[in-house]
């Protein structure tokens, strides 16, 4: 029996157990493929690639997303690139939108079909790291014979999905590779490399959501994900990153309807009534710091007597 029709068997017999589909997404994503999508392991094909004007239209409709992923492509290309890895920035359709790779390479990659305009969802070429992890919208590796179809079976892929300011997945990041002398062990550090690298693309389109917002950073807690907040001069919080949302249980209602950042972040506050006095206490020193101390230039830019401030620093313990 050959390693191509082995293959498609395991995945027709495992794909065929409810319970192991349970259990595991990577035989989850096999039954999709049969039930839902209609392939057969065995019948492999390549990606469809797009043509020109549909490449060109899915590019502007990503322009932000690549824009702030571009720096992070260069940056980790130059650490994979020579180990015989590809990058992929897609969009939530899978469609490969920019690409590293190293030109030795290509040759191998383009017969993959590892290229800019492929289109790497899972209704088009079965469970790989892309289109399993725009569909699951959480992070893949799937190693070698873990693809669905037996013409993937050479591949590596990690994958982490990238999010928008709104917590909506836009996209994914991958890195895959079909050298023979990866071992699962060092795939394993490129599917760390993959997950910072998507959430500092995250961390860009938060920062490029809400230009001249103050952003936030939760502390620590049980999750890794990226946890922020975008807060206005007034306090107010405009914006939250998705594990931000979940640590805080925000929603789209509350977000519009105006929440302050201490409420969400549940700051103690003994004395509700002295709220004004803390902000009017938080103005006096920042003028002051902006004129470092300089008593008659702070008081001619919040435009009262040097007596008054005087006494609104007494009243305030403010030095």
């Amino acid at each position: 029996m050959s390693s191509s029709t082995g293959h498609a068997d395991h995945v027709y017999h495992s794909a065929s157990q409810p319970s192991a589909a349970a259990n595991s997404p990577i035989i989850a994503s096999w039954r999709r493929c049969m039930t839902m999508h209609h392939l057969a392991p065995e019948k492999g094909s390549k990606p469809m690639i797009l043509a020109d004007p549909e490449f060109r239209r899915a590019r502007e409709i990503s322009a932000g997303l690549i824009a702030e992923s571009t720096d992070e492509l260069d940056r980790i290309f130059t650490t994979v690139g020579k180990a015989g890895c590809c990058l992929l920035l897609t969009n939530a359709d899978g469609v490969a939108l920019e690409r590293r790779g190293a030109s030795a390479d290509d040759q191998d990659f383009r017969k993959l079909g590892l290229w800019s305009g492929a289109v790497w969802s899972e209704a088009s070429v079965g469970t790989n790291g892309i289109g399993t992890a725009l569909a699951e919208e959480r992070s893949a590796t799937v190693y070698r014979d873990q693809h669905f179809f037996t013409s993937n079976i050479s591949l590596c892929c990690t994958t982490a999905p990238i999010r928008d300011h709104k917590g909506h997945v836009i996209g994914a990041l991958d890195i895959s590779t079909c050298r023979d002398d990866v071992n699962e062990l060092t795939f394993s550090m490129l599917t760390q490399a993959v997950r910072d690298a998507a959430q500092r693309i995250e961390g860009n389109l938060f920062r490029r959501a809400f230009p001249g917002a103050r952003i936030l950073m939760l502390p620590p807690g049980k999750s890794s994900a990226l946890s922020l907040l975008a807060v206005d001069q007034d306090d107010i919080i405009l914006g939250a990153t998705r594990a931000a949302r979940l640590a805080l249980r925000l929603d789209d209602a509350q977000l519009a309807a105006g929440i302050p950042a201490s409420d969400a972040l549940r700051e103690d506050r003994h004395d509700r009534g002295a709220e004004l006095a803390e902000a009017e206490r938080a103005a006096l020193r920042r003028v002051l710091s902006r004129t470092n101390g300089n008593i008659t230039q702070a008081a001619a830019l919040l435009g009262i007597s040097r007596a008054t401030l005087h006494r609104k620093m007494k009243k305030l313990a403010v030095s």
